[in-house]
């Protein structure tokens, strides 16, 4: 029986050192904007007045103002579990957790705005679940954060 080893060299080990940097920089970037946009929607969505809001957002005066504020806070609950947990090094799994439940969010999303006949809302949600998906998938399996409990 024979046995092949295999050894890489310098460059190899550098670009894939370079990968890694690369893919947990853009996770860290997609988290901050995606906490930034989902903050600023959670807070707009849970905390203006609802005639405000319903000039801000079409389909607002088309939901209970409580699914709304529902919708609102689970936006703004995620948007500090995309950064918080990670950032401070305490439960980082909640990082992907919060991103899975974007995903959710986003589909629910996209379901809502297809019955309405409204496809700039679902190329959106589309897009916003997608990089979610992406979070979760990077901060489960490629590049997760190790950090305490």
């Amino acid at each position: 029986m024979t046995t092949t080893v295999q050894t890489l060299s310098t460059s190899t080990i550098s670009i894939l050192a370079t990968a890694g940097r690369t893919l947990r920089v853009s996770l860290w970037a997609t988290q901050a904007h995606l906490a930034l946009a989902f903050g600023f929607a959670g807070v707009t969505k849970a905390f203006v007045p609802l005639d405000r809001v319903a000039r801000l957002i079409p389909w607002a005066p088309d939901v209970a103002p409580a699914l709304l504020r529902f919708i609102g806070t689970m936006e703004l609950l995620a948007s500090v579990g995309l950064v918080l947990p990670s950032l401070l090094r305490v439960r980082p799994r909640l990082t992907p957790l919060a991103a899975l439940g974007l995903v959710v969010l986003m589909t629910l999303a996209s379901g809502f705005h297809a019955r309405r006949h409204e496809p700039m809302g679902i190329v959106v949600n589309a897009i916003l679940g997608a990089l979610a998906a992406f979070v979760a998938w990077g901060r489960f399996r490629a590049a997760p954060i190790e950090g305490g409990s």
